[in-house]
C-alpha cells in the first residue's frame, strides 16, 4: 500500500471546517422534530462521516482523528453558543465516540472494495451515537424521544448509504491504495 500523504494545512482547515459546520447544523437541527419520530439532524449529520472517511481515505487515520478531534472542538465551543448544554455535550461525547470507531472500523477495511470500508463504518458508528446521543441528551424527559432515537438512526443509515456515491466520487482513483483500486474495479 502507498504511504499516506501529509495534508497541506488548508486541506486540514477545510476538512476541520466541513466538519465543525456538519455537527453544529445537526446540533441546532436535531432540536426541530418534523414528525413524532424524526427530527431534521438526522439527515445532515452523516455527512460527517462522509467528511471522516474521505480523509482517513487520502491522508490516513492518523489525520483523519485530528480531522474529528479539531472539529469536536470547534463545534462544541459553537454548540455550546447555539443549543441547550445538555444538547451540546450529548453531541460531543457520541460524536467523538462515534468517529473514533468510525475511523478505526474505515481503517481496518480499507483494502476492501472501496464501498466496504465507508459503508460499514458509517453503519456501526451511526448506532453508536444514537445511543449516545439520545441516551445523554433526552433520556429521563417527556416526549417522544425514543421514537426520534429510533427514526433518526433508519434515516442516519439511509443517508450513510446515500452518501456511498459522493465518496466514490470524491475519493478519486489518484488517492486510493493500488490494492483497493484494482478490488474497486470488480
Amino acid at each position: 500500500m502507498q504511504p499516506f500523504t501529509r495534508p497541506t494545512l488548508g486541506q486540514f482547515a477545510v476538512a476541520t471546517l466541513a466538519m465543525a459546520v456538519v455537527v453544529l447544523a445537526s446540533n441546532i437541527l436535531v432540536q426541530f422534530a418534523i414528525n413524532d419520530w424524526l427530527t431534521w439532524g438526522a439527515f445532515t449529520y452523516p455527512v460527517a462521516y462522509l467528511v471522516s472517511d474521505l480523509v482517513n481515505r487520502r491522508f490516513g487515520p492518523g489525520v483523519a482523528r485530528r480531522v474529528a478531534w479539531f472539529g469536536f472542538a470547534v463545534a462544541i465551543v459553537a454548540s455550546l453558543a447555539l443549543a441547550p448544554m445538555r444538547i451540546a455535550l450529548a453531541s460531543g461525547l457520541a460524536f467523538i465516540a462515534s468517529q473514533l470507531l468510525d475511523i478505526r472500523v474505515f481503517d481496518r477495511l480499507r483494502r476492501a472494495l472501496w464501498w466496504r470500508g465507508p459503508l460499514i463504518a458509517t453503519v456501526v458508528a451511526a448506532v453508536l451515537d444514537s445511543i449516545v446521543f439520545w441516551g445523554v441528551a433526552f433520556a429521563g424527559e417527556g416526549g417522544p424521544w425514543l421514537s426520534w432515537a429510533v427514526g433518526d438512526l433508519m434515516v442516519k443509515r439511509g443517508v450513510g448509504v446515500a452518501m456511498l456515491l459522493p465518496f466514490r466520487l470524491l475519493m478519486g482513483r489518484t488517492t486510493m491504495p493500488p490494492s483497493a483500486a484494482i478490488a474497486g474495479s470488480d
